[in-house]
């Protein structure tokens, strides 16, 4: 018995450390989705399926369910309630498989999800004259990344009838003739690439944490129940 009482306070306090390190790894996440929503608060009015603007919201709600999760787990190893602990690992166990399930459809459906991204920004440029914000949104990211139209500057060209907003231009001028030949959803993918390596890192190491956090969760679930019919 006393041998059990041992283990179980070992689970424990291992269990309870490893989902407070996941509860501040969604803090984490939580917290860089709120700044690159805030940073990029001039894209809102383009479709989701701006690169940036995806990437905002996903960090938000992974963050939130994670920092909920986190929180479910160290209560349940601090009460020692099975019942709390069978819900942490029922949510956690759904939260690694929809991680894992959306790493495959991101991976396999790449190039279509690309070129759906790429379509929805196109339709949305239609209303350019019309949509003060989504105007502001699409001069903003075109002089940030230095480009011009979704695809190609030659995008413009049927809204604007063969011009090209002045926002394509290096100078701002009356008339932008050349404008910079970068697409802009291309620009606005590389540099969400070249900086989420450190967040996909942070991302790795969360997922190790759930893991074990999973294992953990289970054995002091069974130690509990093995203590409780001992104690019948």
């Amino acid at each position: 018995m006393p041998g059990t009482q041992r283990c179980l306070c070992c689970f424990k306090y291992l269990m309870f450390g490893f989902n407070l390190i996941f509860w501040l790894g969604g803090c984490g996440l939580f917290g860089v989705g709120v700044w690159l929503s805030f940073t990029q608060a001039e894209f809102s009015s383009l479709p989701l399926s701006f690169p940036s603007l995806s990437a905002a919201n996903l960090l938000l709600v992974a963050g939130g369910i994670t920092m909920v999760t986190g929180f479910l787990g160290c209560l349940g190893a601090l009460k020692e309630q099975r019942c709390l602990l069978i819900t942490f690992f029922g949510i956690l166990l759904v939260l690694v498989v929809t991680e894992v399930t959306l790493a495959l459809v991101v991976h396999i459906f790449h190039d279509e999800m690309d070129a759906r991204a790429q379509r929805d920004l196109k339709e949305g440029m239609e209303t350019y004259v019309s949509n003060p914000e989504l105007k502001k949104s699409w001069d903003f990211v075109q002089k940030k990344f230095k480009c011009c139209g979704a695809t190609n500057k030659t995008d413009w060209y049927g809204v604007l009838n063969g011009t090209l907003p002045v926002s394509c231009c290096s100078v701002e001028a009356a008339d932008c003739d050349e404008g910079w030949s970068e697409p802009c959803y291309q620009k606005a993918k590389q540099w969400l690439l070249d900086n989420i390596p450190s967040v996909l890192v942070f991302g790795c190491c969360i997922g190790v944490v759930q893991i074990l956090a999973l294992i953990f969760s289970m054995m002091m679930y069974c130690h509990i129940r093995h203590a409780e019919k001992n104690l019948d």
